[in-house]
Order: structure tokens, then sequence, then C-alpha cells
């Protein structure tokens, strides 16, 4: 089989990372893909304003029709700060035969040397990176062993902290997040 697996902080989940999650779906023919949310992101320490269960039950909200998409706990349930290398170790375990894919976005590519154990995990998984389509760039990875794969994307620029000062503000995430992550954010007054 071929999985692939999105992390991030998904605080709040929103339709970039859906559509993300679909675009690498579509065009690498995944089996699965997994959504994983990160305990603590080590490159953006401050990022994660609500909790994990506040964070697991959005993402189920946005994606519980949808039986292409699954969550894994993993990371929220070892906490602390989550290092790729680490989480990719433990899927390795659980899909030994399997093709693995982790999925970055194109502005993570040069900060990609500096992951924890790079050299290690770039023997244990290969990497698709999202980019806009028909905006080719020239990215240079010195990374040996790297398998790095372009995925062209229908980027949208929306950030969750962007979300978060956005309801701080009073103003309205429709058309940013689905409804039902929205419903969420209001009835658990989140981010205020």
């Amino acid at each position: 089989m071929k999985i692939g697996f999105l992390g991030g902080s998904f605080d709040p989940v929103h339709f970039g990372h859906l559509i993300a999650a679909q675009d690498v779906l579509e065009q690498f023919h995944l089996d699965r893909l997994l959504l994983v949310p990160a305990a603590q992101a080590p490159l953006k320490p401050h990022d994660i304003q609500s909790t994990p269960v506040d964070r697991l039950t959005m993402l189920r909200a946005a994606t519980e029709w949808d039986r292409r998409l699954e969550i894994s706990d993993y990371e929220l349930r070892k906490g602390g700060i989550s290092y790729t290398v680490d989480s990719v170790r433990h899927f390795r375990t659980q899909f030994p035969q399997d093709e693995l894919f982790w999925i970055i976005g194109g502005d993570q590519l040069p900060l990609l040397h500096q992951w924890k154990e790079i050299g290690e995990l770039v023997k244990m998984i290969e990497f698709i990176f999202l980019e806009r389509p028909k905006h080719p760039t020239k990215h240079h990875v010195a990374i040996e062993g790297l398998r790095l794969h372009r995925c062209d994307g229908h980027l949208i620029e929306i950030s969750s902290s962007e979300l978060r000062e956005r309801v701080l503000a009073g103003r309205s995430l429709h058309y940013f997040c689905p409804q039902k992550v929205i419903a969420y954010i209001e009835g658990k007054k989140l981010y205020r």
C-alpha cells in the first residue's frame, strides 16, 4: 500500500489542509492518508493554543464524512516535542512493507536539513512537497538519499495562526474552515 502522512498543528484545521490532502491523494494514488496532529512542533514552539482533545475533535468534525482520510493521535498521546523521525519509526513498525510518504509544504524544503536525524529519516520514508501549480520553483535540497516528489497543489494562503487572530478580532471564519469546525470553535469559545 501507499500511505501518506500529513502532520501539523491543525489549530484549527482549515480548507488549506484538506485541499492539500486531497491533492496528494489524487496525484499520488495513495491508498491511505493519515492526518497527524503534533503535540508540539519543534520549529514552531508557540504555535498551539487549544488542547489535544479540541484539535482532535475539530479534525474529526472536518473529515468524518471522508473515508479517504484517517487521523492518527500518536503524537498527541506521546506528548512532548513531535519529531518526525520518532513518528516515522512508529509508523514504519505499523506498516513495515508499505510505501510511506511524509507530506510537507514547499516552504519546509529549505529547512529540511535541520530536521532531527534527517539522514535516518530519508532512509525510512519518501517526501512529497506541495507546490503552487504552474509556478515552478528551484529547490536545491542537498540531503543524501532524499527521495523527493513534487505535488502541484491548489495551495491556498490560509494559516491557522491567521484564523486564530480572526477569531480574536471577532471576524468570521466562514469560507476558511468547514462549518462543523466553526461551530465547535464558537461553542467552545476557542482562541478568545
